[in-house]
């Protein structure tokens, strides 16, 4: 009876436990995040954009060094290693400040 017993409570915490984990991770998937500003972002925050890793972040920072700030987020394009494709999947990630 008591091994049955602990194997009920056993599954419950276990049950409760997966529970709290999915609702965690949905509620931070859930969450607005805050577009990131592709004229201000560090190498880090430009790394949290899908299919930005280092090298296209650094070059993100390179660009904008050489060329002055970002006027239209379109413009991101100019950058090496950032075609239409990346484009499509950061366009609603990144602003430039301001209006769009």
């Amino acid at each position: 009876m008591t091994t049955q017993r602990n194997k009920v409570l056993a599954f419950g915490l276990a049950a409760a436990i997966v529970v709290f984990s999915l609702a965690s991770a949905y509620a931070q998937s859930a969450a607005p995040k805050a577009k990131v500003n592709i004229n201000t972002a560090s190498a880090s925050e430009l790394e949290t954009l899908p299919r930005v890793g280092p090298k296209v972040a650094q070059r993100i920072i390179d660009f904008r060094t050489k060329n002055g700030n970002f006027k239209k987020v379109e413009e991101i394009m100019k950058v090496q290693g950032i075609g239409e494709k990346v484009f499509e999947n950061i366009r609603d990630l990144i602003t430039v400040g301001g209006e769009n």
